[in-house]
């Protein structure tokens, strides 16, 4: 008994010595451009740790940059938070471009994997009329980008030229260069050694200092929730412009289809959701126009007979404007050449086959109606000269001809005419049992 009771004691120890030597370090990966689902998601888990009160927080980015609202959103969470802030800007061949290296700034430590760069902060105009703004609307927003990004390094220690020239001549720098140029703070081959040698580093709080205690730490990094995850992937402007074109093809059947019911909700959907992406992202309002306009003409090449003259002009409204669709010279906020011409090729081809079939019908023999009467046989009851009587299809009507029939001679239907009379001519042959008249 009394040695059960030791052993007890034994493993009590040993596991409170094992969760006293490790600690959980809260930890987000960014890895793609910086959007509103990425800067909400990041709030969060920052937030989280605040009210865990964690000994401090790591962002391991990899980022081309992002939109300007959604950096700063992050940097007022950083700076707002009573954890310190660990950028870590990794794996190598990383990089923490545009807002990624703001982001960077206004951490309180930041450290770069070997063969990584950070810079190029020049802002791009999005958005509607970007790059016919004038040359003082442009200086205005490079000024204030400056502005922003001087406070950020002044209020962090770091080199103020070196965060001007990133912004106002997007200057990118090298890990190395950029630990001897006070940019950093060290560069680390992995985390390990960044948590090791960040241990017992001095940051400062409301004028008070502070030491991190990281030893034993172990990161752990929080995944986005299922919603997150959804919301960012349509944020992407490929998955977002299939989107809309999905919403498109539902949209379609269900006009020309009225009733199937599930390509009109599945469509509705798709559209809504495109719409939620280009909240996120710099549209050309005269590209979605034209998208509009080849939708329009794809459904009226159902409705009007112009043996494809429409599906033409909606398929070059299709091209045209899916090319002007996203208005910005930024690489991770356009949309793909190759998805564009697939899509467009994939368009063109579906179209050109309901039309084949749609002029099929059109030129088709009508089989029900007064057009079905059209090129059938039958017989003349009375002469008929400029007007008279005939026997069509087990019935008797009135009937005209260019030309004079014989009472009794065979005849076929070749147009209708005015009030209800057929227009026939006289065909030479033997009429069918069934097209004489009895």
């Amino acid at each position: 008994m009394l040695a059960f009771a030791t052993l007890c004691c034994c493993l009590a120890i040993s596991l409170t010595i094992c969760r006293a030597g490790s600690r959980d370090l809260p930890s987000v990966r960014i890895a793609g451009p910086i959007n509103p689902v990425v800067a909400q998601y990041l709030v969060d888990e920052l937030t989280k740790a605040e009210v865990a009160q964690s000994p401090a927080f790591l962002i391991e980015i990899d980022t081309p940059g992002g939109l300007d609202s959604s950096m700063r959103k992050i940097i007022q969470a950083i700076l707002a938070s009573q954890p310190p802030v660990i950028v870590y800007v990794a794996p190598a061949g990383a990089r923490a471009a545009s807002a990624g290296a703001l982001i960077a700034i206004a951490a309180d430590f930041v450290a770069m994997a070997p063969g990584t760069n950070i810079g190029a902060a020049t802002p791009v105009s999005i958005g509607l009329g970007g790059d016919s703004q004038s040359d003082e609307m442009k200086a205005k927003i490079h000024n204030d980008a400056v502005a922003y990004a001087r406070s950020l390094a002044e209020q962090r220690g770091r080199n103020l030229d070196w965060a001007e020239r990133i912004v106002r001549d997007g200057a990118s720098t090298a890990a190395t260069e950029a630990l001897e140029m006070k940019v950093i703070d060290l560069v680390a081959a992995d985390r390990a050694e960044l948590l090791a040698r960040l241990d017992g580093q001095r940051y400062l709080r409301k004028g008070e200092a502070y030491y991190l205690d990281l030893a034993g730490v172990e990161p752990v990094f929080a995944e986005m929730n299922w919603r997150q995850q959804i919301l960012n992937t349509i944020s992407n402007p490929n998955v977002a412009y299939l989107l809309m074109m999905l919403g498109m093809i539902g949209i379609f059947f269900e006009i020309s289809q009225p009733g199937v019911i599930l390509p009109g909700v599945v469509g509705a959907i798709a559209l809504l959701l495109a719409l939620f992406a280009f909240q996120s992202l710099p549209v050309n309002y005269a590209g979605a126009l034209l998208i509009l306009l080849a939708l329009v003409l794809f459904i009226l090449e159902v409705k009007v007979a112009s043996y494809g003259m429409l599906t033409v002009g909606g398929i070059l409204a299709l091209a045209l404007g899916s090319l002007m669709l996203i208005d910005s010279s930024v690489p991770y906020l356009q949309i793909s050449r190759a998805v564009i011409t697939a899509t467009v090729v994939v368009f063109a081809g579906f179209f050109l086959f309901c039309m084949v079939f749609i002029v099929r019908v059109q030129r088709s023999k009508s089989v029900s109606g007064l057009e079905a009467m059209i090129g059938e046989l039958g017989q003349a009851v009375t002469a008929v000269q400029g007007a008279g009587r005939v026997f069509v299809h087990g019935e008797y009507w009135d009937a005209v001809a260019e030309e004079p029939v014989e009472a009794g001679q065979a005849i076929e239907v070749v147009a209708l005419a005015p009030m209800m009379r057929l227009h026939v001519r006289a065909v030479p042959g033997t009429l069918r049992q069934e097209d004489k008249l009895t």
